[in-house]
């Protein structure tokens, strides 16, 4: 996928995510060496974002798997179209001549099977990024049927037979860490934690999507996400809705977030009840600006800007 390192850390950059050079370097390895790369840490911290900048930096695309309770091997690998089938059948058999076996072998073959995101991995003409997303949604059992995938690059499907990869994805796995992901799957994968970034880090984000504002406003956007997730939030703010923050306040012709400001941004920065009340008690708007400051004029001052 990459011919060197910094080739990963210039589409990286250019695709908008900003990594450290500890996760730069185990995406590549991960990428050179066939490995996939499992992802832990807090929602919205940009593990998926991860996968998506990854496809953009080796300009491929992305197979994604969204895992969800009760997802089953249909859905992750495929099924074969019945209705399809059906009317395969009723046609044939208007044919004096039917060869009953060649049909059944016909009826079982890939042209009547509707792949899922795990099959069209494998079925790439050149290497895609297989995304399984919230892994830690799905019980031990669901892990067990990506074990073959990620071992030998292949998959088992009753009665299509064994389909071997045309080409071998980049597999991100990531995991919220509501239930812990068994051994297997850990053995074999590279392991990146993935928290949300540091303040300077995160200005340097909101920089890359906002070019044309100040630093001040970048450290400030920096400082408010600090701020909010340090403040026991039911639904603290994900690393894009920060960005999303910034934007709106660019529409707005805004570089600055006031106390007075709270019930025009209210709507974007609280998610549940829970936070839109604690952030309507009294003085606590007003708490969390003069806090934000803080922490953006400390991201000025290491900056030196």
């Amino acid at each position: 996928m990459f011919s060197s390192l910094q080739e990963l850390e210039g589409g990286l950059r250019a695709s908008g995510y900003i990594a450290d050079s500890i996760a730069t370097t185990t995406v590549y390895l991960a990428a050179r060496l066939q490995k996939p790369l499992l992802l832990e840490g807090p929602a919205g911290s940009g593990k998926t974002q991860l996968a998506y900048a990854v496809a953009d930096a080796a300009d491929t695309t992305v197979e994604r798997l969204q895992c969800y309770e009760g997802i089953n091997e249909e859905k992750a690998i495929g099924k074969f179209d019945e209705p399809l089938q059906r009317l395969c059948v009723e046609l044939k058999a208007k044919s004096a001549n039917v060869d009953w076996e060649s049909l059944r072998t016909e009826l079982h073959s890939q042209q009547f099977f509707g792949a899922g995101p795990l099959l069209r991995a494998l079925q790439c003409e050149r290497p895609c990024v297989l995304l399984i997303d919230e892994l830690d949604k799905v019980d031990h059992a669901f892990e067990a049927l990506l074990l073959e995938l990620l071992s030998v690059w292949q998959l088992s499907i009753p009665k299509l037979g064994t389909i071997k990869a045309r080409s071998i994805p980049f597999v991100v796995l990531t995991s919220n860490e509501e239930r812990r992901i068994g051994d297997p799957l850990r053995r074999r994968s590279f392991y990146l934690r993935v928290e949300h970034p540091t303040a300077e880090r995160e200005a340097e984000i909101v920089a890359l999507r906002t070019p044309d504002s100040s630093h001040e406003f970048h450290a400030g956007m920096a400082g408010l996400a600090k701020a909010l997730r340090g403040w026991s939030m039911e639904k603290p703010p994900s690393v894009s809705e920060i960005l999303d923050l910034a934007q709106a306040l660019k529409v707005l012709g805004s570089e600055q977030i006031t106390a007075e400001m709270r019930d025009i941004l209210l709507p974007l920065l609280a998610k549940t009840e829970a936070d839109r009340r604690k952030l309507l008690l009294r003085d606590g708007f007003a708490s969390l600006i003069f806090d934000a400051q803080q922490y953006s004029a400390e991201v000025l001052r290491r900056s030196g800007a």
